[in-house]
């Protein structure tokens, strides 16, 4: 399994240079059988991120730019009357044709939009006019999204982001990553020479794999703990919620999948923590003011929460 998952990470770093740890992220929540949303500013190298991670597993990939026009029947499809047969044709929408939906620039759509996800990022399903029809497995939305506050953008709907397994921002190369970036386009465009490294049946594959790691009670009191102090933080409006819990867990196993092992530690709760976590705390009125991230008070509970010694 190291193998293929290093196959993987070797071809998106041909064209991801220098966020080696941004692609583990990607990869972890795509075995979870989870959803990403990549925010950051305009630039950095979400959308090659996600169409690459997708070209090196050989999945299915589909590409919304989402703009205020976009129309739910856009993502899940419409009927429409065939008067040949006195019936109604479903016609697929985006949503219903990839393995990875990539969705650009999600909070430039109307919230009416952007609810027509919910139901595929949840169920793997899309119902139009009573009737549902299945999603491709394996399913997952990678959306981007501006930061709020350029033109045009709006908050997500918090139904809608608690949906997302992750939230994770690309950032920008240091001076070396840049460098070989420009270095490497001057003649050529590195996306032209991914491979495909692994096909859809590998990915299901490890995705039951990942669902089998062993998760001991002591990481899974951990867990608990670290939930519970967000909820009794007094900066935090919202702490995070039992799906939020259990997602901490499922990325916890994944990190322990692409780490080489077939069983969780407390470290690879550290590591994807905030990721998981960050997007659903909603501040208390006193934090905003004070300017407090939802990543500070993460980062508190994380010191302040004893770590169990593993012998559990």
């Amino acid at each position: 399994m190291r193998d293929e998952i290093e196959a993987v990470l070797s071809e998106v770093q041909k064209v991801i240079i220098g966020k080696r740890g941004v692609a583990e992220k990607l990869l972890m929540a795509i075995l979870s059988r989870g959803h990403i949303l990549l925010d950051d500013v305009p630039g950095v190298g979400k959308t090659t991120l996600a169409v690459t991670m997708g070209r090196a597993m050989g999945l299915d990939y589909r590409r919304i730019q989402f703009t205020p026009d976009v129309l739910p029947s856009d993502i899940t499809g419409f009927s429409i009357y065939n008067k040949q047969t006195g019936a109604f044709d479903y016609k697929p929408g985006v949503v219903t044709e990839a393995n990875i939906l990539l969705g650009d620039e999600i909070n430039r759509t109307s919230s009416k939009t952007q609810s027509a996800l919910l139901e595929a990022m949840e169920e793997g399903q899309v119902t139009v006019d009573g009737v549902s029809h299945r999603l491709k497995t394996p399913f997952a939305v990678i959306a981007t999204q501006n930061n709020v506050g350029t033109a045009g953008t709006q908050q997500l709907p918090y139904a809608q982001i608690d949906r997302f397994l992750i939230r994770v921002s690309v950032g920008y190369p240091d001076r070396e990553s840049q460098m070989a970036i420009i270095r490497d386009r001057q003649r050529e465009n590195p996306a032209d020479h991914v491979e495909q490294v692994v096909d859809c049946a590998g990915v299901l594959r490890m995705q039951d794999e990942v669902t089998e790691v062993t998760v001991k009670d002591s990481v899974i009191a951990y867990i608990t703990e670290l939930a519970m102090a967000t909820r009794e933080h007094p900066m935090a409006e919202l702490g995070v919620s039992p799906r939020g819990a259990l997602s901490v867990c499922r990325m916890a196993k994944a990190a322990a999948y692409v780490r080489g092992r077939d069983y969780t530690v407390p470290e690879d709760v550290q590591a994807v923590f905030s990721d998981v976590c960050a997007h659903r705390i909603v501040l208390s009125q006193q934090a905003r003011i004070k300017q407090v991230a939802a990543e500070q008070i993460l980062a508190e509970v994380l010191k302040k929460t004893p770590v169990p010694d593993g012998k559990a």
